[in-house]
């Protein structure tokens, strides 16, 4: 996730314009401003994506946000995913500003609360149609006091695109991301804690 050439002005200045007083970790992130697009909604520990109801297969992705001790709840923290549909494209609708005219409409904001909760509800999505990277959720946080960086997408355990050696170069920042999703209730969930700061660069 480097800032690209034709991004990199708007990236990385961004965040740098925006940040002055916050600590910057994690490196070069481009298009972590978007976890500041979720406009005026009011943001819970729970989000709905958009087609979460038109879609198969439906997916519950939860978990807590544990401070940089491994211990403690992080309360407070914004996480933004995004995917692709399932036939593997960043779907638009015509009208999207800013990092939505790449990242899609399907996408989320959630805080956490008081005991580091958060909860999406989406579907899966499918791998880009060349079948060069596997199937996978981006994932971004905003804790108070430091810029926003990225951690490890959501992947599936499941997936045969997921192979040994792109096993190997997961930088498993803020733990691993790999996920077995598990039926529960009718719907397929992931259990993920996040580790804030674990294999961030720049970190304190």
């Amino acid at each position: 996730m480097l800032c690209l050439t034709f991004w990199s002005f708007f990236s990385c200045n961004a965040q740098s314009t925006k940040s002055q007083k916050e600590k910057i970790v994690g490196g070069p992130c481009e298009g972590c401003e978007a976890i500041f697009e979720y406009g005026d909604k009011k943001l819970l520990p729970i989000d709905t994506l958009p087609l979460f109801i038109e879609n198969e297969p439906k997916l519950k992705i939860t978990g807590k946000v544990y401070q940089s001790d491994g211990k403690s709840p992080a309360e407070g923290v914004i996480i933004y995913i995004y995917h692709t549909n399932r036939s593997g494209f960043y779907q638009t609708q015509g009208d999207e500003e800013g990092w939505a005219i790449r990242h899609g409409f399907i996408r989320g904001w959630v805080k956490t609360d008081s005991k580091g909760n958060y909860t999406f509800y989406t579907f899966r999505p499918a791998a880009y149609p060349d079948r060069n990277e596997p199937e996978h959720i981006h994932l971004t946080v905003k804790e108070p006091g430091k810029i926003a960086y990225y951690l490890d997408d959501f992947v599936f355990e499941d997936d045969p695109l997921l192979t040994i050696e792109k096993r190997k170069n997961l930088e498993n920042r803020g733990g691993s991301g790999v996920v077995n999703p598990i039926m529960e209730n009718g719907i397929l969930t992931i259990n993920r804690d996040l580790f804030l700061g674990l294999n961030i660069p720049y970190y304190e």
